[in-house]
Formats: C-alpha cells, structure tokens, sequence
C-alpha cells in the first residue's frame, strides 16, 4: 500500500500541470494552453509523426519522455521560449524541481522518470531529438494555426525561431522543412519579424 499511496499522492501533485499556463495560444486562439494539454498534444504527435523522425525511435520511450518533460514547471514555472533572462536560471530551477518532483515517486519509477526527463534535456538520443522536434513544432502549428496570434504579441523574429530550433532538423528533417515553410509563411503575413 506504501507503493500506491506513493504514486497516488504523485498523480495528484501532477494536476498542477493543469494551470501552468503557457504562451502559445489553443488552434482557435480562444485561450493558451495549459502544460497538460500540450504534453497530451505531444503525445499524440509521437504516435502519428514517428514515420518523419530521422532515426527509428522507441515510442515506448518517446511517449512517456514527452507526458513529464515539463511536469518539472509545477516548480519552476514556464520559461517562455525567447525568454533570454529566464533561459539563465532555467536549468537550475528545474533541476530542483526535478529532485523534489521525481522524488515523491517509488524510487523505481522515480529514478526512471527521472533519467527520461535527463535523457530529454540532454537531447543526445533519437528519442530525446523527435522529442525535441515534437516539442519545437506542436507550438509553431498553434501559432499558425492562431493566425501568428503569440508570435505578433511577443514580437518574435524569424532569427530567434532558427535559433530555437537549430537542431530540430537532426530530429526529423521534413518537420523542420513543415515548419520552415510556415514560418516564411507568417513573414508574409507579419505575424513574425523578418530579422
């Protein structure tokens, strides 16, 4: 009983992620979404998208990778993605929270999710890179499906999107293409800065 009042007591800590809200706004733009319903979002991706990953990636470890890679946030918050001065101190307040959160599981599945998060950070694997990719694209296909709708607000140039997303080709080089197209899309449009 120690094992499930454990992973319960983990479940329920968890639901936080429901009101960390983030900055990409929901495909209709009637509201962001939370952390919840993009790692769901993220999920789901993996499972239709992994035939464009580069690598054979192991679904059994992608899905799980992208379900609590930010349930690190509950602690630390959401660093926005071109947020420079909250990028500074973002390791260091996940990890932290990585501790205290991983820690209320049973040491097993603790220290399991514990490396995913790890493997995920340190985006080395195949699957820590579709992850990566999955995470990069999922908030670019609101955005336009928002018509720009988060990019406008926050006045982001094409350059910081490059920069974000760097390495998203060595993950799966037709998403990135995807989401180059986009972006050069909402250039036109003025939802994103030329810059």
């Amino acid at each position: 009983m120690e094992r499930l009042k454990k992973q319960m007591e983990f479940i329920i800590e968890v639901d936080k992620a429901k009101k960390i809200i983030r900055q990409t706004y929901l495909a209709d733009a009637s509201r962001k979404e939370d952390d919840a319903e993009h790692s769901w979002h993220l999920a789901l991706m993996a499972v239709l998208l992994k035939e464009y990953a580069n690598e054979e990636v192991d679904l059994a470890k992608v899905v799980p990778m992208v379900l609590i890679h930010d349930l690190v946030e509950i602690d630390a918050g959401d660093t926005y993605a071109y947020d420079e001065a909250g990028a500074a101190t973002k390791r260091e307040r996940e990890t932290k929270a990585a501790d205290r959160i991983f820690g209320l599981l049973p040491e097993d599945q603790g220290s399991w999710f514990r490396t995913l998060w790890e493997e995920f950070e340190a985006y080395e694997t195949a699957e820590a890179k579709f992850a990566h990719v999955l995470d990069n694209c999922q908030p670019l296909l609101l955005n336009d499906a928002s018509d720009g709708r988060s990019w406008a607000e926050h006045g982001v140039k094409k350059s910081q999107i490059y920069k974000r997303n760097e390495h998203t080709g060595e993950g799966s080089r037709e998403i990135w293409e995807y989401m180059k197209e986009l972006v050069d899309k909402h250039i036109r449009l003025g939802h994103v800065i030329d810059g």
